[in-house]
């Protein structure tokens, strides 16, 4: 065992811990396969923020909402191709700085969602407003003339990494029927 580990995070199974992470990030690199010129097909990440609900103990439900523009980089490549991957680490809560773990050791935690970027249908824009709103409240700032939209991240696939031995695999049916 590694001389800095403490029991693998958390105690209620591999399926929370994704289901965590979503609800505790505020932000997370999502890679493109780039769409631009001199870069078209390269791999391109950038930051975005992105809420799965309201903070609270209810109030997230697994599923990435995202707040974008067409006159984003990223969003131009994914409308050319919506595949992405988003990668989000608790190093930006307070877990990994309470244990003195670095972003990279892997008791704190990363997930790697695979999957696309769709925008939501009228019936869900409420939700997805709510849930970004409510942990970026300057959004609703923003420039209305810059054509904003809300989106989500559609999971096709979830890989944990949280202890040594490598990435585990979990379901998308896993993930969102988890009990945090």
């Amino acid at each position: 065992m590694h001389k800095h580990a403490t029991p693998p995070l958390p105690s209620k199974g591999l399926c929370c811990v994704p289901l965590l992470a979503a609800a505790g990030c505020d932000w997370g690199a999502l890679a493109t396969l780039s769409a631009q010129e001199g870069l078209r097909g390269r791999p391109f990440a950038n930051i975005f923020s992105l809420s799965d609900g309201p903070p609270g103990p209810c109030g997230g439900s697994g599923v990435p909402y995202l707040y974008l523009t067409d006159m984003e980089i990223s969003v131009q490549d994914l409308e050319v191709n919506s595949n992405a991957s988003l990668t989000v680490s608790l190093a930006q809560t307070p877990y990994c700085r309470k244990h003195r773990y670095d972003p990279q050791n892997p008791l704190c935690a990363h997930i790697i969602f695979v999957g696309s970027i769709v925008k939501v249908n009228d019936t869900e824009a409420g939700l997805a407003k709510k849930a970004l709103f409510s942990r970026h409240p300057e959004m609703e700032s923003w420039p209305k003339d810059h054509n904003w939209f809300f989106a989500k991240f559609n999971i096709t696939n979830i890989w944990v990494l949280d202890y040594f031995g490598g990435l585990k695999i979990v379901t998308p049916e896993e993930y969102y029927s988890a009990k945090p």
